[in-house]
Formats: structure tokens, C-alpha cells, sequence
């Protein structure tokens, strides 16, 4: 019988305040010291204890699961360009889950499934990564520049460079005349 066995349904108190057209797909609680919590994934993004509004799978820069912990770096928007956002890491939150059950698939494969086109590039001081995710609700691709750490985010050369960058991927990956 435990072949079919179900996780309990969400608890109300436990609801995050979810969109119209916002579903959850797994849940578990969070137990990290302080105890409380529960971490949320949704169609629309991931929902973690201590934040009041959803982090869009967009948003997630990267997700790893220890088996024990889940680990979630999300995007800090540092400036927006023509046609891009330029974005760096924000600190990662960890979330112990005793229980996890389905969450930490759907945290991957929602967070897999949302990037489109992911490059490396060097660029002038530093290093880019160029990326375009799929947001959900919203048509074609959002496209993101993530700087790595020490790389000058104001610098013209730089700015220049990303420019490049990102108007040669969307030229890649821009579907071909019929």
C-alpha cells in the first residue's frame, strides 16, 4: 500500500498567497534551527519561508539538493539594458527538508526547463554569462546577463561587450524565416 501512499494536502495556514492561474505541484516543511516554514513550488515559481512574494523560476540562478538541503541562489536584478537585465547572485538560502518528497524534482526541473539558451562569455575584466529563460505568462524569452563576481558592472567597455553579446545570441537563436 505505500506504493500509493500521498503527501497531505498543503495546510491552509501554510498557503502561500497564490495567483488566479497559480497551482501548487509539491511542498515540504522547512526545518533550519528556527522550524517553521514550509518551502513551496508552484507553476509560477518557488515560494520560501521568510519571503512574502514568489521567486519566479526565472529568478532562480541556481537550485542544489544535498539530499537533505535544498540550496536556492536567486537573481539580484542590477541594472536593465536595452533588451536585457544585467544580474548578479543573490545570497543563497537553505532550506533543510526532512521530507522533501517530490519538491526537489520539480525545483529542477522547473528551473531547468525555463532556460532556453545559456552562454559563458569573457568579456573585458571579467566574465559574462548570457542566458534566456522562459517566464511564465509572459510570450518569447527574457533575456539576463549574469556578471561574475569582480567583473566591473559600469564599465563602458564592458556595457559595450554585453551589448555584443546578447544581440548576437538573440540573432542565434531567433527563429529562421518559413
Amino acid at each position: 500500500m505505500g506504493l500509493f501512499r500521498r503527501k497531505p494536502k498543503l495546510p491552509p495556514a501554510d498557503r502561500p498567497p497564490l495567483a488566479a492561474d497559480e497551482r501548487v505541484l509539491a511542498w515540504a516543511a522547512a526545518g533550519n534551527g528556527e522550524g517553521d516554514g514550509v518551502v513551496v513550488a508552484s507553476n509560477q515559481g518557488l515560494w520560501l519561508p521568510g519571503r512574502a512574494h514568489r521567486l519566479g523560476w526565472h529568478d532562480v540562478l541556481k537550485a542544489v539538493w544535498s539530499g537533505r538541503q535544498l540550496t536556492v541562489t536567486p537573481a539580484e536584478r542590477l541594472a536593465e539594458h536595452d533588451g536585457y537585465l544585467v544580474v548578479a547572485d543573490c545570497p543563497a538560502e537553505s532550506h533543510l527538508l526532512l521530507d522533501p518528497g517530490e519538491l526537489p524534482h520539480q525545483v529542477r526541473q522547473r528551473v531547468t526547463r525555463s532556460v532556453a539558451y545559456t552562454r559563458h562569455h569573457p568579456v573585458p575584466g571579467g566574465a559574462a554569462r548570457v542566458a534566456a529563460r522562459r517566464v511564465p505568462g509572459v510570450d518569447g524569452l527574457t533575456w539576463t546577463v549574469r556578471l561574475d563576481p569582480g567583473t566591473p558592472t559600469d564599465a563602458p567597455e564592458v556595457l559595450a561587450e554585453l551589448d555584443r553579446l546578447v544581440a548576437d545570441a538573440r540573432a542565434a537563436t531567433a527563429p529562421a524565416d518559413v
